[in-house]
Parts: structure tokens; sequence; C-alpha cells
């Protein structure tokens, strides 16, 4: 079980909303809207993609880096973190 599946409803009920978003910005470019306010909806789809991003990435040191650091198993807590590293360093790159 992965460490979001308690939240998995919430998690796909924030996705479809920004699915629905970016329905709405292919939306814009087919009528031509003002390109400001088309990278403002870019701006806030991007934001609401990596609020989902962080929350997935709480839940996977909260379940499965604390899980393997509680088992004692120090080299599968070590893949854990850097795991975690790697996704922060993709979080920020983006």
């Amino acid at each position: 079980m992965h460490g979001y599946s308690m939240d998995k409803d919430a998690y796909q009920k924030r996705l479809r909303r920004i699915e629905g978003q970016i329905r709405g910005l292919q939306r814009m470019v087919d009528e031509d809207a003002y390109c400001i306010d088309v990278l403002t909806q870019i701006s806030a789809a991007t934001r609401a993609l990596q609020s989902v991003a962080i929350g997935l990435l709480e839940h996977h040191i909260d379940h499965c880096v604390v899980a393997a650091a509680e088992q004692g198993n120090s080299e599968e807590a070590k893949a854990k973190v850097a795991e975690a590293s790697k996704a922060i360093e993709r979080l920020v790159r983006s």
C-alpha cells in the first residue's frame, strides 16, 4: 500500500480539477484569449500540480521513509531517502 492511499480520493478530485483547468487552457488558446490571461492560468495549473506533488512527497516521507527507518533496515531507509531527495530535486528544477 502506498503512503497516499488513504487520501487517494482527495488526490483524484484535485487532479480532475487540474484536468479541467488544462481543458480550459486549451479552450482559451482555441478562442485566441489574451496571452497574459493564458499565462496566468498556466501559472495556476502549475501551482496546483506542484501542490499535489508536495503532498505526495510528504506522504512518501511519512509513510515509506519512516516505515523503512522504523523497521531498522538502514539500506532500505537510505534508498527511500535517496528517492525523496531525487523527487525534491525534480520539483525544485521544475
